[in-house]
């Protein structure tokens, strides 16, 4: 079985409900049963065929479900793109995944990166046939393959099968009780596997209605909620702590409509789970995910929703808490949590030994420091390497300090991740400059050419030097406080 067959559950039982809508646009699982099939008879034509990888990068949109849903049911590998990457984040991607075809929603610039226009794609699917291309794909062929950085800075495709996303998937939909009356509001980004695996899966399996935004604009979020009126909403600290804000009217009235508030994809600072309990009268659910293993542990939807906790492991889910000596820790001691599970990834692509080195005992170590209590609930204590998570979205600073060591005047380069009120994390950059002076926002603009918004250090910081150990590796905790 595919996740398509699960998806059938809505396509053909529910074909007359109202799925989805998106703007002025509104459609039934039928309809978007037969726009899916409609775009894989376009990238058939177009020489697509089982296990070839396909990129798109575009913000969230229905011709962006069209393209993903008729890549799962033709057995294209799905490859999501950042759509705030800029062409050295885009070229690597390319260059690593080997795309048969890039689909973008914007201009590309430069000639290096060949790509189709998802419009004009849309446009030739509303001629083709309507009917299902048959194709044997099953649990274990490679949906897709999303990428995430590694601690070199070089980002890895995880590569993720049809079984993850209905491990996922059906867990969250029994876990937290998604039913087909339900309305799920989703301002995620799609490219994210928050936004897909969580937010795309649950909708289409359960046969809940979506109000799909292309992105969360806190201006504009209260009158969504109150137009749309949601039973469910997943979101990231940031957008929590966006609302906030609000006025209490509008809190109380938002909490009288929803049951469930998720929050993911970056700590969620205790006070803020507490100031949102008493705006709105709901505590919010954390849960723990990655790009690698889907979601792994989670707050219950009945009982207790433990502040500072990502809560128990989901069913079908293992884990265990390492020492550096690779024996497992007594409840309440600190080390790196182990994950396995059918939610787990298979592989990365195209490294082998990333992957051999990134299992033990067929346990996937996720990196993340943790501790368990007597009764079974996780606290993430950080990273065991040097990640920043700001807004939700994952920066590694090796990526940046390499850029920025390669600009002229800089000897040396160090990124850290700094406490920001609504991001969570920033990067700032420490830097050794080769004469004593350097022009830093000739280096920033430099920056902002270069990486997504996210990634673009809070600040650029001149030092003499960076503090190293006598094996010459940089002591980021004994660098000034900016």
């Amino acid at each position: 079985m595919n996740i398509v067959s699960l998806f059938n559950h809505s396509f053909v039982q529910r074909k007359n409900k109202t799925a989805i809508i998106f703007g002025n646009q509104q459609y039934s699982f039928g309809e978007l049963d037969t726009r899916s099939n409609q775009m894989a008879h376009v990238l058939v034509k177009k020489g697509l065929t089982f296990g070839d990888r396909l990129c798109l990068y575009a913000e969230n949109s229905l011709s962006f479900i069209d393209v993903y849903i008729a890549c799962i049911k033709i057995g294209v590998i799905f490859v999501p793109v950042n759509i705030l990457y800029k062409e050295r984040e885009l070229l690597h991607i390319y260059n690593d995944a080997k795309p048969k075809v890039f689909i973008s929603s914007v201009e590309i610039p430069g000639e290096i990166i060949k790509y189709w226009d998802i419009k004009i794609l849309a446009e030739e699917a509303k001629h083709e046939s309507t009917k299902a291309i048959e194709i044997n794909i099953s649990g274990d062929t490679a949906a897709a393959i999303i990428y995430t950085s590694g601690t070199t800075g070089a980002s890895k495709g995880a590569v993720l099968t049809n079984n993850n996303f209905i491990v996922n998937a059906v867990n969250l939909i029994t876990c937290w009780e998604i039913k087909e009356e339900d309305k799920l509001l989703l301002a995620l980004p799609l490219f994210h596997v928050h936004g897909l695996a969580n937010g795309l899966h649950c909708w289409l399996i359960s046969g809940c209605t979506i109000k799909l935004l292309e992105r969360f604009e806190h201006q504009k979020a209260a009158e969504e909620f109150l137009q749309f009126q949601p039973t469910i909403f997943f979101g990231v600290p940031t957008m929590y702590i966006r609302m906030l804000d609000f006025e209490n009217s509008v809190a109380d009235q938002i909490g009288s409509l929803v049951k469930l508030f998720v929050s993911g994809s970056a700590p969620l600072p205790p006070h803020v789970l507490e100031a949102f309990k008493e705006k709105y009268h709901h505590v919010i659910l954390e849960r723990y995910g990655m790009t690698e293993t889907l979601m792994n542990i989670s707050n219950p939807y009945i009982g207790e929703r433990r502040a500072g906790t990502v809560g128990l492991p989901l069913p079908g889910v293992s884990a265990k808490i390492m020492n550096a000596d690779g024996k497992e820790v007594a409840l309440g001691e600190e080390g790196e949590l182990h994950i396995k599970g059918g939610n787990v990834f298979k592989e990365y692509w195209m490294r082998e030994e990333a992957t051999k080195n990134s299992f033990a005992e067929g346990y996937f170590k996720t990196g993340d420091m943790a501790i368990c209590s007597a009764d079974g609930y996780y606290t993430l204590k950080g990273r065991k390497s040097d990640l920043i998570i700001s807004g939700g979205f994952n920066i590694y600073p090796r990526e940046i300090e390499e850029y920025l060591m390669e600009q002229e005047g800089i000897a040396e380069a160090s990124v850290v991740g700094v406490s920001h009120e609504l991001r969570g994390e920033v990067p700032v950059a420490y830097i050794v400059p080769t004469n004593g002076s350097i022009d830093l926002q000739k280096i920033e603009e430099n920056c902002k050419k270069t990486f997504a918004s996210f990634k673009i250090p809070k600040s650029f910081i001149l030092v003499e030097k960076l503090p190293r150990t006598a094996l010459g590796k940089v002591q980021k905790h004994l660098l000034p406080k900016p």
